[in-house]
């Protein structure tokens, strides 16, 4: 097998693309598509995202010590993409991409209606890495489409066309290989 050394980078590959959106207060909200984010803990439940210090987000995130990472599916994908590329600066987002604010329960920043899924957060810690600031943040509360929840309560999150982002590229999740566990779950025996 012939393989290939490359000098380092960032080759952890599919990441979630999710969109966070930001409010001053008195100013209109905005929004930011970053990749680099991801879980740093359950208890307390955590997140960061990553964000260039000379993005428009950066400081509105860092003044307010709020934001909202929104999951994005199949059907935001442009959007998503949109709000990667386009700077608050200049342009209403939200009113672009015919998004609408989602009013949070436990902090001043929106989130976006149409996600299935809305993380309300609090940040708690800004480290510097470099080309990028990493914001953690904790958890302070999480609204859910119920159009996505079953008759017994269940939440089915894999069914609403989930986009993760690899190498420059978006992608839909697909095809379930397994669960948490399944590779050490003691097999059913059935009966002869």
């Amino acid at each position: 097998m012939a393989k290939q050394h490359w000098k380092p980078g960032n080759m952890l590959y599919p990441v979630p693309a999710v969109m966070v959106s930001c409010q001053r207060e008195g100013e209109k909200p905005n929004i930011i598509t970053t990749a680099w984010c991801g879980t740093t803990g359950s208890t307390p439940a955590m997140l960061y995202v990553s964000i260039r210090p000379e993005r428009y987000s950066y400081n509105i995130i860092k003044e307010t010590g709020e934001f909202v990472v929104n999951l994005v599916t199949k059907d935001l994908v442009f959007a998503t993409d949109y709000c990667g590329v386009k700077s608050g600066r200049d342009t209403d987002k939200y009113k672009e991409m015919k998004l609408t604010p989602l009013p949070s329960q436990y902090i001043k920043a929106p989130g976006i209606e149409e996600s299935p899924v809305n993380i309300e957060c609090r940040v708690t810690k800004i480290i510097p890495l470099g080309s990028h600031d990493m914001f953690l943040a904790e958890v302070a509360g999480v609204t859910v489409d119920e159009k996505y929840m079953d008759q017994n309560g269940k939440f089915h999150l894999n069914s609403s066309g989930l986009v993760a982002y690899s190498h420059g590229e978006y992608f839909e999740l697909g095809k379930k290989l397994g669960k948490f566990g399944y590779s050490v779950q003691k097999k059913k025996k059935t009966r002869k």
